[in-house]
């Protein structure tokens, strides 16, 4: 818990991704050029996480040119790589990070990167292999910071918790479906980096498996409203607090995006 002679916790909130060309009109001026999308983004929030990364290892310039298309300033959080989460080759995953690595340097040097998300998917289970490989991953990276993100509830345990506050690295509370096997509402604070993570409620969308709709979905007002004591608790154990809305179909991440910030701003939380 924070005393009271530390800073108040650093608390953003944005959105997971920023470049998508049907928010023209809706978030983006219908004129403008989607190369100028990050500066006007940054204009409304003070942070993003960047999805690109997930897809392709980006280049080290890639990163740097970001920078400089943010208007004011911003800090990033990078989604890893697949390779290091859902397509884990044995033989080649450890290239795979120092590659990564390299890609993300500019913005851990310019003290912009605020957490590397380890985002794993429902089939990364808790068994003796991916807890070997999670302590192989967690140390590899470790000179960044880092958030997990499990999909399974299986990894809600004490002792994955207890390894976790060991190591520093922080565990993503996550706003999804309630549906059987994925992980419970929590607000655990596992390090000094508190991290939340809205992939809306779209249960039926969920269970199809259908990757395009899966996140279709807007919050209401009144969801919002009830995680803000949450976020206010989390915020007491940690030293900064990051908050994505992952979903971004019709513009629905940047509409609730803004509405949290308000409600958290009316809460004094930011």
């Amino acid at each position: 818990m924070n005393s009271p002679s530390e800073p108040p916790p650093d608390i953003r909130i944005g959105t997971s991704g920023y470049d998508y060309p049907e928010w023209k009109g809706i978030f983006y001026p219908k004129a403008l050029g989607r190369k100028e999308y990050l500066g006007a983004y940054s204009e409304a929030f003070g942070t993003l996480e960047l999805d690109f990364p997930y897809y392709g290892t980006p280049k080290p310039g890639d990163l740097r040119e970001l920078m400089a298309r943010a208007r004011k300033p911003m800090d990033f959080s990078i989604k890893a790589n697949r390779a290091l989460t859902h397509k884990i080759d044995p033989a080649a995953w450890k290239d795979g990070v120092d590659e990564f690595a390299k890609g993300i340097g500019p913005l851990h040097e310019a003290g912009r990167l605020c957490a590397v998300l380890l985002e794993f998917p429902s089939s990364f289970r808790y068994r003796d292999d991916e807890r070997r490989y999670l302590d192989k991953a967690l140390k590899a990276l470790s000179a960044f910071p880092l958030v997990v993100e499990f999909r399974s509830a299986q990894w809600f345990n004490a002792r994955v918790i207890d390894g976790l506050k060991e190591r520093r690295v922080g565990l993503c509370s996550v706003d999804l479906p309630r549906l059987e096997g994925l992980p419970p509402l929590a607000d655990l604070v596992t390090s000094d980096a508190a991290y939340v993570r809205f992939h809306g409620r779209n249960a039926a969308a969920w269970l199809s498996g259908d990757a395009g709709t899966r996140c279709e979905y807007l919050y209401s007002r009144e969801e919002l409203d009830a995680w803000v004591p949450r976020l206010e608790a989390m915020s007491t154990q940690a030293k900064t607090l990051r908050v994505y809305f992952n979903n971004h179909r019709r513009g629905d991440a940047a509409a609730n995006a803004r509405q949290l910030m308000a409600l958290a701003a009316a809460a004094k939380l930011v």
